[in-house]
């Protein structure tokens, strides 16, 4: 019997992860749950797993969420990053499944790792804002990081079983999401509806917007040169539109292998809870006759500049990578809030990093100088929200 902590159990990976857990009772149990303001998901995942800890953002949230449970419910309700921290290290928890969004997952997650846990990750924050500091850490305490996101996991299974040192190159698929086709003189027009509109897979808000602006991409090509030890020139990213290659593997003898299925999360969740171990989990094989052909193409980076800033942010390193996923979560809610257009969220992300004079000296940046750099970054970003033609300073 394995025992988890889900964080960020209300959102997609989260509520993918209690549906496994629903199907296989015999094999785990749910032993703290996290969320934010979902409160009434939240409170029917309490009943329906009765963990020991439930923990939420703020007091309000407590109070809200104890008044949604029954009477003599046995589960205690937590709030703030302390109780985020005690459900991820919970004495009793042997894996943590991190699916936090954006930066707030990082502090629980590396209490998790330091706590010994094993992570199945799907927060890519934590490896973008932290990667070096994440994956000692994991060394260190002899944890093992499982990779969620499809893409990852995807890697992950196409590497296992082949000799590191005959890696060459990794190739993670991108659908394109909803904009492939449309000129970067229409990103004017966008609105959240279209932006949240993805084609072919079923997400959370944020990883929707990020999908359509294409950062998502590379934010995951940051989280894969930590998690594979991979310089940024040994990662490309492929326009997939059909979504059926999660990614591939490149090796020296120019052999190349591809993991496949349909778009459905629970194939890299369920495999990360049970690795090497494939759990029956009722997902189809893709129907290639039906499918036709399966294309590729490289993306756009003039139109999808939110991928070349990332790009860049990972080859500058140091803070720089924490400052473009802290402004870019400020720029994505800012026009998910209608304040600023689709087209304003490159622009938002590209000044405040333009802003920022990373620390990049050996053994820097520790997580304070992380910490640091992710608040002002966030700070420059709604400055720039707010008056665009507004100065700041590192």
């Amino acid at each position: 019997m394995m025992n988890l902590t889900i964080l960020g159990a209300t959102g997609s990976i989260g509520q993918n992860t209690l549906s496994i857990v629903d199907t296989f009772p015999d094999r785990f149990t749910v032993r703290a749950l996290t969320g934010k303001n979902n409160l009434d998901l939240l409170a029917r995942q309490i009943i329906r797993f009765s963990p020991d800890i439930a923990a939420v953002f703020d007091e309000d949230g407590a109070a809200g969420l104890e008044k949604r449970l029954p009477s003599g419910c046995r589960t205690e309700v937590l709030y703030g990053q302390d109780a985020y921290i005690a459900a991820a290290t919970h004495p009793d928890v042997d894996m943590v499944v991190s699916a936090m969004v954006g930066g707030a997952g990082l502090l629980p997650t590396l209490a998790a790792i330091q706590a010994k846990k094993d992570i199945a990750l799907a927060n890519k924050e934590t490896l973008v804002m932290a990667g070096d500091l994440v994956m000692a850490a994991a060394r260190d305490n002899n944890v093992r990081i499982l990779p969620v996101d499809s893409e990852h996991s995807a890697v992950f299974q196409c590497i296992a079983g082949n000799r590191r040192t005959d890696l060459q190159k990794i190739f993670l698929t991108a659908s394109g999401g909803p904009f492939l086709h449309r000129s970067k003189s229409d990103f004017a027009s966008i609105t959240v509806e279209d932006a949240l509109a993805h084609p072919t897979w079923q997400m959370g808000s944020k990883i929707s917007i990020d999908s359509a602006t294409m950062m998502n991409k590379g934010l995951e090509v940051i989280e894969a040169g930590h998690l594979f030890d991979l310089p940024h020139e040994s990662i490309e990213v492929l326009i997939h539109p059909q979504s059926i290659v999660h990614s591939m593997v490149a090796f020296r003898d120019g052999s190349v292998i591809a993991q496949m299925g349909i778009p459905d999360m629970k194939g890299a969740i369920a495999y990360a809870l049970s690795h090497p171990e494939r759990l029956p989990i009722g997902v189809a094989v893709p129907d290639f006759p039906g499918l036709g052909s399966l294309s590729f193409a490289s993306p756009d980076m003039g139109t999808f500049s939110c991928l070349a800033l990332a790009f860049k942010a990972g080859e500058v390193g140091g803070t720089m990578p924490a400052v473009l996923n802290a402004a870019n979560e400020i720029a994505v809610s800012a026009f998910l809030e209608r304040r600023i257009g689709f087209d304003q969220i490159a622009g938002v992300i590209e000044g405040t990093m333009e802003r920022h004079q990373p620390l990049m000296a050996p053994g820097i940046p520790g997580i304070k100088d992380i910490l640091s750099a992710d608040m002002w970054a966030r700070k420059t970003a709604q400055t720039l929200i707010c008056k665009p033609k507004g100065k700041a300073t590192a």
